[in-house]
């Protein structure tokens, strides 16, 4: 585990008990932590008021609980290319993780999910190697990155195409419950299940409508 060269982190996790673990862990292994902060706003204060090597940002935070954190994020790599950013996530999200990659001058970024913080030096030295210009990304995000890629829309069911063509003709869920004979209920799990497996961002269910129906439009 290296620890020659203390890091000044900038710590971003609206999990009190998670942020006090991390800032406990990154104090005994070297390094200060600069600011803890449990916000995007925050977050982007913090950056702009202390001298930092890393920001260590949770995806998920307040107040919607979406991708706040990862939105702070690029918006600091926009306004400093090189600045470093270990984004931690509690489950795969490639169109999150792909977003990341390509942010800033594509150098000094990871993506990792947090039960990796659980294998301490795994964890410490992707700081490191972030911290260093480096690019660390947790093996089952690469595993599902690298996976051949595909027409997206070929993981629905013919009923859910069918739902997502009639969203594409700017149907409302009543429309397309009497045009195919079910009910609301039933259109509403339909375009539950289109839009998990078409990997949309966790937006407002109208902004994800229009990503799917995209997704369609290029299919």
């Amino acid at each position: 585990m290296r620890t020659d060269r203390p890091l000044r982190v900038v710590l971003a996790e609206d999990s009190v008990l998670l942020r006090e673990g991390l800032s406990g862990l990154l104090a005994r292994c070297g390094h200060q932590v600069v600011a803890a902060v449990g916000d995007a706003p925050a977050l982007i204060a913090a950056v702009e008021e202390h001298p930092s090597d890393i920001v260590v940002t949770d995806v998920r935070m307040p107040p919607a609980f979406q991708d706040e954190g990862l939105h702070a994020a690029l918006r600091l790599r926009e306004k400093r290319p090189a600045l470093p950013v270990l984004v931690l996530s509690q489950y795969v999200h490639r169109a999150y993780a792909a977003e990341l990659l390509d942010s800033g001058d594509g150098t000094g970024v990871g993506y990792l999910l947090k039960d990796r913080v659980g294998q301490v030096e795994q964890f410490v030295d992707a700081l490191w190697e972030v911290a260093a210009g480096g690019t660390v990304v947790d093996p089952e995000v690469v595993r599902q990155l690298l996976r051949r890629r595909r027409d997206p829309l070929e993981r629905l069911t013919p009923r859910e195409r069918e739902v997502l063509s009639l969203i594409a003709e700017g149907r409302s869920n009543g429309s397309i419950a009497r045009e195919l004979v079910v009910s609301e209920a039933a259109v509403g799990k339909h375009i539950g299940s289109i839009l998990t497996k078409l990997d949309l961002p966790q937006t407002d269910e109208t902004h994800r409508r229009v990503l799917a129906v995209l997704a369609y439009l290029r299919a």
